[in-house]
């Protein structure tokens, strides 16, 4: 994910916690945590498909395209599927949590 990826996610977690936190005082600007994730998921396959697709244009010998440049999207790519996949053992984790507390 690029760095304005991860600022935009980090803001919209920071509205969600003071949403939390204040329900009472706002309730015009909520974030819809599905439309967020999904948000997330569709940057991590644009990330994907765009590396995929440099390192093909590479291979293929385009001019333009950098061994460099496309080893850093690919790289991009991995962390931030990496990311995507500890922030899913983290939702299925605290589910869990809450499916096995005592009512």
């Amino acid at each position: 994910m690029t760095i304005q990826a991860i600022d935009g996610v980090l803001q919209q977690l920071q509205t969600a916690s003071l949403q939390a936190s204040n329900k009472s005082s706002e309730t015009s600007n909520q974030v819809d945590f599905g439309a967020t994730m999904k948000a997330a998921l569709d940057k991590i396959s644009e990330t994907q498909t765009s590396a995929r697709a440099q390192a093909q244009d590479f291979e293929m010998g385009k001019p333009g395209v950098a061994l460099n440049d496309v080893m850093v999207d690919l790289q991009k790519s991995s962390i931030s599927m990496q990311m995507g996949i500890q922030v899913r053992n983290k939702l299925v984790s605290a589910y869990t949590d809450v499916m096995n507390m005592q009512v």
